[in-house]
């Protein structure tokens, strides 16, 4: 580590990768709100991160150094739990094995390096992009709406229907940096609707997708580079880096689940949209809300289908037509793959969680059917979720989008 002392905080300046050796994964079950407050004190004192929780469990992440800690207060508070991960960076040294020699000779004859086997830098996913235009002209275009704090692009591409002011729908990945398996699903799906169109046109045809795989660039290449666990993106502050992009968004900004203090993980920003990945595809997402339909937007990990509201335990005056639908994505999707998915409001059935993507575009924006996606697993790796599960999770997300799909084409 290099230390540099400035203003009185003391700051680590992220140049060497960070080692989780010995750091555990926690589930805590029949949590009451009595005991989640308990939680919450020891999440704000930093001896414990809540990761996944709902109504009764709660997975946290708890560092080496204060496992002791951590675990006499769980005790003390009479808390039931189970080690899920015993040592976080075991999980971390196997999820992603190198790609082998001959994958990468294979790489330079098929014209981009994209495989569904290991989970791929920016570069390539950004690469793959770029070689879907070149090769489908016709039918895809790849437009770069903005950048990042650190200059990165964003990179939508448009799978085109070929009708005439036709309905559209929006899919993102990667808005949470350390959610490897989002962006690696949202790619899986750009190359079946693109590779494979023939094999889904009954579910997607006379619709236009736009896709943005790699919503939060800086963070996702900081998660390979240096911290494996980082969930923000990069924007700088005196004090810590990072804004979570989805508290960012201008619908109920600044609530119930987000903070103002930029250390913590859900640091709502200076302002509603004062990050420039959220300008960037609130202003795209505006350009095209006439005709668009539905907003799907890929997270990790829990296994829900989630739509507005996140803000508070209220539903939005459709919420029938979201429950419906979401149920048949996760009928989908369990006919897949085999995994079940709880379908449910965000705030009732997990969280409060202000100022997300989804409330917004719902509330903002007013597309129809508005959806957060929390993919595979159910906590045996949370996060760090090895490559071999990104076909079969993959293949369910597809499931998800195409039955969504099917409800746009009804709609008027």
């Amino acid at each position: 580590w290099h230390w540099v002392v400035l203003a009185g905080l003391c700051l680590v300046w992220a140049d060497e990768k960070i080692n989780y050796d010995g750091s555990q994964l926690i589930q805590v079950h029949g949590v009451t709100n009595k005991l989640k407050e308990k939680l919450f004190k020891l999440e704000d004192e930093g001896v414990l991160e809540l990761w996944n929780k709902n109504a009764t469990v709660v997975d946290v992440f708890v560092k080496k150094d204060k496992l002791e800690a951590a675990k006499d207060e769980l005790q003390k508070a009479q808390f039931q739990f189970r080690v899920l991960v015993d040592n976080l960076q075991e999980g971390i040294d196997v999820e992603n094995p190198p790609v082998p020699e001959e994958e990468e000779d294979l790489s330079g004859r098929q014209g981009h390096r994209m495989t569904f086997e290991h989970y791929h830098r920016m570069a390539d996913i950004h690469g793959y992009l770029d070689y879907l235009a070149q090769t489908y002209p016709q039918f895809v275009k790849v437009e770069t709406i903005g950048t990042s704090v650190e200059g990165r692009p964003l990179k939508v591409i448009k799978i085109s229907s070929g009708v005439e002011n036709a309905k559209s729908v929006w899919i993102d990945g990667g808005i949470h940096a350390r959610e490897w398996i989002s962006p690696a699903s949202v790619a899986f799906i750009i190359s079946e609707l693109i590779e494979n169109r023939d094999a889904h046109i009954a579910s997607t045809k006379g619709i236009d997708y736009y896709i943005l795989p790699l919503f939060n660039p800086d963070g996702y290449e900081y998660s390979h580079t240096v911290d494996r666990l980082w969930r923000k993106n990069r924007g700088k502050s005196l004090s810590c880096s990072g804004t979570d992009l989805n508290r960012n968004w201008g619908y109920h900004w600044g609530g119930a689940g987000s903070s103002r203090y930029p250390c913590k993980e859900i640091y709502a920003g200076k302002s509603a949209f004062s990050e420039p990945e959220t300008a960037a595809v609130s202003n795209f997402v505006l350009k095209h809300a006439g005709n668009m339909k539905a907003y799907i937007t890929f997270h990790s990990y829990g296994q829900y289908i989630l739509y507005p509201w996140g803000y508070d335990r209220k539903v939005p005056p459709d919420y029938a037509d979201l429950d419906r639908v979401g149920r048949k994505a996760a009928a989908a999707m369990r006919a897949v793959g085999g995994s079940s998915y709880t379908v449910g409001s965000s705030a009732a059935t997990l969280y409060a969680a202000s100022g997300g993507s989804d409330d917004w575009a719902k509330g903002g924006a007013k597309v129809k059917y508005t959806y957060t996606i929390e993919l595979r697993d159910t906590g045996r790796y949370g996060f760090v979720l090895p490559a071999s599960y990104i076909k079969p999770t993959a293949k369910e997300a597809l499931a998800a989008v195409k039955a969504i799909s099917q409800e746009v084409q009804q709609t008027r």
